[in-house]
């Protein structure tokens, strides 16, 4: 680990209120005020002091951040699939997590699916929290599921604690969680207005993607044919109308089509309650460059052509597109069907929670934007899309959760030394810039050894 750590500047029995449980000081020290010295005093997991260099605030602990680091607010991502119970051989919430703390990432919050049982009652929610209990390394929230028939269970859900629903508007790839049509989803849209709940969309339509052509075989053109631009841009306009109609906050997953930019931009001008999300793999990867039988490439949204990248790109630099999260979606390898290269059998579904940060910083040097910039997409924006108004930003109030980040070291992916169960990535041998080198969760290191992560609820 870089940091040096200098404990003795007040003694671990001092109970003044000038002594923190732990300091933190470094020259580059990301807060409201851009990246500048700072002294970040911690008390009871909370930031109660941001200083001036050079103050000597006195701690338990003290940690000095390298010169060549950056201390971070730790990253918040609101889209990650855990699989356990159920499919616990595809992830699980100690490698989810470890992979999380070890890509700076100190939040999660989990979908509804791919577990068994999905989160579509309080029961199934109570069962996912006692199989998280025990295993987080990080912070741990979930969504909950709009599916056809539980409609009378959204609002015992929502004052349990879960942060949004989720619906599909095609087969959402495992059969324990269907469907919701678009009057349906309508429907629940109005139950969640009653209670000021959010609606969140795999926004893909059925009907023309059953029409499209089929995505057998081996040629990833093939595939991209299959799931073409217009089925998102139908079903985007679908989400826009319908919130529009409910007045319901909704939000659009993983979006790929950039196509649909033009649409978001006017909806959200018009006052209509929408967010949208992007992704990695729709920011870093090219369609172009993807190998034929490539199947570790394969998700839902697709990855896309070039030119559609660059325009997400500048989706996000207008504000059109509010924040980058990761689509955790991992299976076994088998399912990926390397050895066939099918990518009509394959799981559709990119694991890069450990990577997330490295990617896009990389990208975004690429591209002059600023490492303030790539940490609010990754923190602040899904912080506040999930209402986690104590998280995102390093700020006296807010929960002492960091990473230490070197921006300008290098690393080549190395699928073998992931966190992911499954070591199978379309990032395999890339070469990325910025390391996180540790995590903080409330100011305690993440070791993983001992999970020290906290199961949380939406707030109020």
């Amino acid at each position: 680990m870089s940091i040096n750590e200098a404990v003795g500047r007040a003694s671990p029995e001092a109970t003044t209120d000038n002594t923190y449980d732990l300091v933190l000081c470094g020259q580059q020290v990301l807060t409201a005020e851009g990246i500048a010295p700072r002294e970040i005093g911690v008390r009871d997991g909370k930031i109660v002091a941001i200083e001036a260099l050079g103050v000597a605030l006195e701690g338990s602990r003290v940690i000095e951040v390298a010169a060549d680091e950056v201390l971070l607010p730790g990253l918040v991502d609101t889209h990650v699939h855990v699989n356990e119970p159920g499919r616990t051989e595809w992830e699980g919430f100690e490698s989810a997590t470890k992979a999380a703390a070890a890509g700076g990432v100190t939040t999660i919050v989990d979908m509804p699916l791919n577990s068994i049982p999905p989160t579509v009652n309080l029961e199934a929610l109570n069962i996912k929290r006692q199989a998280a209990s025990t295993k987080a390394y990080v912070n741990v929230g979930f969504w909950g599921g709009a599916i056809p028939g539980n409609k009378e269970d959204l609002k015992d859900l929502h004052e349990a604690g879960v942060f949004g629903f989720k619906c599909f508007l095609l087969h959402s790839g495992v059969d324990e969680f269907p469907s919701l049509s678009v009057d349906e989803m309508e429907e629940d849209m109005e139950v969640l207005k009653s209670f000021d709940s959010l609606m969140i969309v795999h926004a893909e339509d059925s009907d023309i993607i059953d029409h499209a052509p089929d995505a057998s075989g081996g040629k990833y053109s093939g595939f991209l044919e299959s799931r073409p631009r217009d089925a998102e841009n139908t079903a985007i306009a679908q989400v826009i109308e319908r919130a529009r109609k409910t007045g319901v906050r909704a939000h659009v997953l993983h979006l790929s089509s950039s196509d649909a930019l033009e649409m978001i931009k006017e909806a959200k001008a018009e006052g209509v309650k929408l967010t949208v999300e992007t992704c990695p793999h729709y920011l870093t990867l090219l369609a172009e460059d993807i190998p034929d039988g490539a199947t570790a490439f394969k998700c839902c949204p697709p990855i896309r052509e070039s030119a559609n990248r660059e325009l997400l790109w500048q989706g996000l630099q207008d504000g059109v597109i509010d924040c980058i999260v990761s689509d955790h979606s991992p299976s076994t390898v088998d399912l990926k069907d390397v050895e066939n290269g099918d990518f009509g059998v394959a799981w559709g579904g990119v694991a890069s929670l450990q990577l997330g940060l490295p990617l896009i910083w990389t990208e975004a040097k690429k591209r002059g934007i600023a490492l303030e910039q790539v940490i609010a997409w990754m923190s602040a924006k899904p912080s506040a899309l999930a209402g986690l108004s104590h998280k995102g930003a390093i700020a006296v109030g807010n929960d002492a959760d960091f990473a230490l980040f070197a921006p300008e070291e290098t690393f080549e992916v190395d699928v073998a030394k992931l966190h992911h169960k499954n070591p199978i990535s379309p990032y395999q041998g890339k070469s990325l810039a910025g390391v996180v080198r540790s995590t903080l969760v409330a100011g305690a290191d993440v070791d993983f050894k001992t999970p020290k992560g906290k199961l949380i609820t939406r707030e109020g």
